[in-house]
């Protein structure tokens, strides 16, 4: 998901598509509401279902400049609430997937709880 939104963002295409899982549009809906892109939707029928999503671009330029996937199935990197910090010196978001479900880097520090880092956005 997050290769496909990177691609499509420097290839300057207006939208990207996707297949549906229910933490893929929770990602989605967390980088709709910072701004990164606009218009998740859920598209399809009961056996194909796909993630549509408006890409944002600032005077011709992309607006999300690099994503960077922390976490992997061989390295699953977590962090306590005293190690989360600003992304870029606040010009991006982390999104971390905590016990109170997936949240972005500042929302986890208001909340105090910690979890694992998925991926980086700026």
């Amino acid at each position: 998901m997050l290769i496909r939104i990177k691609n499509a963002q420097m290839a300057k295409k207006p939208d990207v598509v996707f297949p549906y899982s229910e933490i893929k549009f929770k990602i989605a809906q967390i980088l709709e509401r910072t701004g990164f892109i606009t218009n998740v939707e859920k598209k399809g029928k009961k056996n194909v279902k796909l993630v549509g999503a408006a890409l944002l671009y600032e005077k011709g330029e992309p607006k999300i400049s690099d994503i960077k996937r922390i976490s992997k199935s061989s390295r699953r990197i977590y962090r306590g609430v005293r190690e989360i910090f600003p992304v870029r010196h606040g010009f991006g978001i982390a999104i971390y997937s905590t016990p109170n479900g997936l949240l972005t880097d500042k929302e986890a520090r208001r909340q105090k709880v910690g979890g694992e880092l998925l991926f980086e956005i700026w």
